[in-house]
């Protein structure tokens, strides 16, 4: 069951110098309830220690940790789920080797979306939306367009991704997309806490 609507990302590289875990504690506090752990830089041992330290402090929120591709990791640290994508294990794969974890995938294309439910993802993250340089390696933005079609012909939920902003949530909303992935503006932020419940309160829409 997808119980979150506010999906962040970690990239400690976008803390303003901050400690990752200052600023996760931070948008926890103000309403996150599942994060992604996306160190793609780090060694396997790093990666898992920052792991167990965030299933630590999730856990203290009763929020989900999801691993970026990393499903050993993840099941290492007694994570809710893993994050795949197209180079990733395929999802009938990774349910095969973990049954019990949450399995979202991220998706480029609405039919890419459509698939991955299909073969038993409980969730995509769809983008990017916006322009944003953490996704240009993937091309031209899909637009709002794109992520309207992609939540109506789907079945299941969709996160939007890509460039989502505070400012711009509320054409986001407008496609029918009520869930959000998103790393900068609630990492980069001077208060954490304080973008992620505005960001929480205008999904409530």
């Amino acid at each position: 069951m997808i119980d979150f609507s506010l999906y962040l990302i970690t990239d400690r590289h976008q803390t303003a110098g901050r400690p990752l875990l200052e600023v996760v504690e931070a948008a926890l506090s103000g309403g996150v309830r599942a994060v992604q752990l996306r160190e793609k830089d780090l060694s396997p041992v790093e990666l898992y220690e920052l792991a167990w330290e965030l299933r630590a402090l999730t856990s203290r929120y009763d929020a989900r940790l999801l691993i970026n591709e990393r499903i050993d990791v993840a099941l290492a640290v007694e994570a809710d789920g893993v994050q795949l994508g197209i180079n990733s294990l395929p999802v009938t794969a990774a349910r095969r080797i973990a049954p019990d974890l949450l399995i979202g995938y991220s998706s480029h294309a609405v039919g890419e979306a459509a698939a991955a439910l299909a073969k038993g993802a409980d969730f995509v993250t769809f983008g990017p939306v916006f322009a944003t340089p953490s996704k240009a390696a993937y091309g031209e933005p899909l637009g709002l367009a794109g992520l309207g079609r992609a939540c109506a012909s789907t079945q299941g939920p969709v996160f939007a991704l890509g460039g989502i902003k505070q400012t711009n949530l509320p054409q986001v909303t407008a496609t029918g997309c009520y869930r959000v992935a998103l790393i900068s503006d609630i990492l980069a932020a001077p208060d954490p806490a304080a973008a992620a419940e505005a960001l929480r309160r205008g999904l409530l829409v």
